[in-house]
């Protein structure tokens, strides 16, 4: 049996580190959101999300206005929702969620169609542009937040507006004669099918997904033959010269070794693999997301969880192509990563899976999003230069500043969602053992198979090394508590009060412990000082260069810290990097100092753009903040990747 994730309405955060982000989500960034989608946010880029369910409903007359999976906003936001509601009830967000559902409900067709773009502008062209249209990647974010909304109230009229959108899917793919045999443009439905089959129990949700992967790229490409069809129309001209690559459906899913294309596509389609691996026990499905898995995080992903290096067509590119300026590392995609490992970790329940999951929640996903909740990073560079962020050039899309909202707003509502969500990363359950993934202040009453127990962890994680699991049995049985030992961590001990004690036994990156009486106590130390890290010598973008990390925490230099021209920094490695924990600074964060050098440029006069000299140098002292928290004080430089003194 595969580990779960616990019911949200079941954990308390209260974290130093992260109730600030969890709490914004509730406070601040679903208001906002709201606020956005309503088009009453000036100077932010105009959503129409909620006008255009309207005008499809009736409602309202007028145009179709944006992207044509615009409705996935407002999806993406209703889960958010969802997930908060669970946890932290509010009538009033309630009764607006409410308000949007049956807006939801008056735009859905019949025979239980939603999509606003083909209701409003092109009803007479449904399901005919599956490589571009996103009808079905919309339809699996409806899913996945009617399911989400159905957890976090009881309530059932989303859902069964979304169960009778899937009968829709279901009456129309296939490999029966008279369906359409295709397959998503942009994987998520499949997603959106597997979480309704788990809460109906309906058999054809899941058989249907796997329809969907298992015939993907076998044959002759679906995609193709659609282009070839007559009165074809093309709403993406980047797609003119289309790579089967992209869509990941270049051969059969069994049969890819890397990871290609568009890194949310193929991160999407990942989960619902590892799903279905685990829902029919197909060893050969399960085998290929151990191998794409494995070939993403060793050789086509950033040191912060990013991944998708290319800037054109937001995709995979090589293996070890992982430029800092100019990448790309989409927010949805280090979401997607975050998704996919969960899956794999309560799959196979090995601890591997959970460090890259952390890696991308302390680092790409948070950078995502400003502290104070009201403006978005889409691109997460390790590098920016601000006046080389220039529009027509190579880093167009790079932003020094986050924005408002977006044309193309999937990464916002999405940070919302995975913050909501915070809770099923934190533990997993199965039968009477509890696995502790990541190390989060928060309190946990859970009804495991023999009995229910509940738990209080404490700790000042990710800027200490340490955690106090206190456990309170109420059954008095004998239950087991699983405790994730991270890479980072040196020299890791245990102790029950204030005795050291032995795990019962060591596996897959867990320590497990016997709990057999009322109460118990477990502390883990270890050491987590600040460490420099190098990347593989093929990854040419950081030769010489060295990164700063303390626990899963990247860190970077920012010019408002070190003056400007940064990659004139150079970091003496044979001098001991110090931390410091500063209270009033963003928030309070554990900043970390390290020596070196700087080059400067006191010699060269104006005009001189090439000559022979020997450089100059000076001391220089160097001021590392967390990557996630960078841009949000002056506009400025900012570098991960630093040049090394050996």
């Amino acid at each position: 049996m595969k580990l779960k994730s616990l019911d949200l309405k079941n954990i308390k955060i209260s974290d130093e580190f992260w109730s600030r982000h969890v709490d914004l989500v509730r406070n601040v960034i679903i208001p906002y959101q709201w606020e956005i989608m309503n088009d009453r946010v000036a100077d932010a880029e105009s959503s129409h999300c909620l006008e255009n369910f309207k005008i499809a409903a009736g409602k309202n007359s007028g145009d179709f206005y944006g992207a044509v999976f615009q409705d996935t906003d407002i999806a993406k936001w209703l889960e958010a929702v969802g997930f908060s509601l669970a946890g932290n009830p509010d009538e009033k967000l309630e009764a607006t969620a409410d308000e949007v559902i049956d807006l939801i409900a008056d735009a859905q067709c019949e025979d239980g169609y939603i999509n606003t773009y083909f209701t409003i502008k092109e009803p007479d062209k449904r399901w005919s542009n599956l490589c571009e249209g996103h009808e079905l990647y919309t339809a699996g974010h409806l899913m996945e937040a009617a399911a989400a909304y159905y957890e976090g109230t009881g309530k059932r009229k989303f859902l069964d507006c979304m169960c009778k959108f899937a009968d829709l899917i279901c009456e129309t793919f296939g490999e029966e004669e008279g369906k359409i045999h295709g397959y998503p443009g942009h994987q998520e439905v499949e997603i959106g099918l597997i979480k309704l089959f788990r809460i109906t129990k309906e058999r054809r949700y899941l058989d249907m997904a796997k329809y969907f992967i298992d015939i993907r790229g076998v044959g002759e490409n679906y995609f193709l033959k659609e282009m070839k069809k007559d009165g074809h129309k093309r709403i993406f001209p980047e797609f003119a010269d289309y790579d089967t690559k992209y869509s990941q459906s270049h051969i059969p899913v069994r049969d890819q070794k890397t990871a290609e294309g568009h890194a949310v596509r193929a991160v999407y389609m990942y989960c619902a693999m590892a799903d279905l691996a685990y829902e029919y026990q197909d060893d050969s499905l399960m085998e290929a997301c151990e191998t794409l898995w494995n070939n993403m995080v060793s050789k086509r992903m950033y040191i912060t969880g990013g991944i998708g290096s290319s800037g054109i067509l937001e995709r995979f590119t090589t293996d070890y192509d992982l430029p800092n300026e100019y990448n790309y590392s989409e927010s949805c995609a280090s979401i997607g990563l975050a998704l996919f490992g969960l899956r794999m970790n309560q799959i196979t329940r090995d601890g591997k899976y959970m460090e890259e999951v952390e890696r991308a929640l302390y680092n790409t996903i948070l950078a995502g999003i400003a502290l104070d909740g009201r403006s978005f990073f889409y691109v997460n560079p390790l590098e920016v230069w601000p006046d080389a962020c220039m529009p027509r050039t190579s880093k167009e899309h790079v932003k020094p500043v986050r924005q408002k909202w977006f044309g193309v707003a999937c990464c916002p509502p999405n940070i919302a969602r995975t913050l909501a969500s915070l809770g099923q990363y934190i533990y997993s359950t199965q039968g009477d053992t509890v696995w502790v993934n990541l190390f989060v202040t928060s309190e946990v009453q859970q009804e495991l198979e023999s009995g229910c127990i509940q738990m209080k962890q404490e700790t000042r994680f990710p800027n200490e090394g340490k955690t106090t699991i206190h456990i309170e049995n109420q059954e008095n049985v004998k239950v087991s508590l699983a405790v994730r030992i991270p890479e980072y961590a040196k020299d890791p001990v245990f102790y029950s009060g204030s005795e050291k004690i032995i795990p019962d036994k060591t596996e897959k990156g867990y320590a497990f412990f016997t709990v057999d009486r009322k109460e118990m106590e477990l502390t883990m130390k270890f050491s987590m000082e600040p460490r420099l890290l190098h990347a593989n010598p093929l990854v040419k973008a950081d030769t010489g260069k060295v990164a700063v990390m303390k626990g899963p925490c990247v860190y970077c230099l920012e010019e408002t810290d070190n003056g400007n021209n940064l990659p004139g920094l150079f970091l003496d490695s044979g001098i001991a990097l110090k931390e410091h924990f500063e209270p009033d600074l963003l928030g309070g964060v554990t900043v970390i100092r390290a020596q070196g050098k700087r080059l400067v440029s006191d010699e060269w006069k104006e005009g001189e753009l090439y000559k022979e000299c020997a450089p100059k140098m000076e001391d220089a002292a160097l001021t590392f903040v967390p990557y996630a928290y960078w841009g949000n004080r002056i506009t400025g430089e900012m570098l991960v990747w630093v040049r090394e003194i050996l």
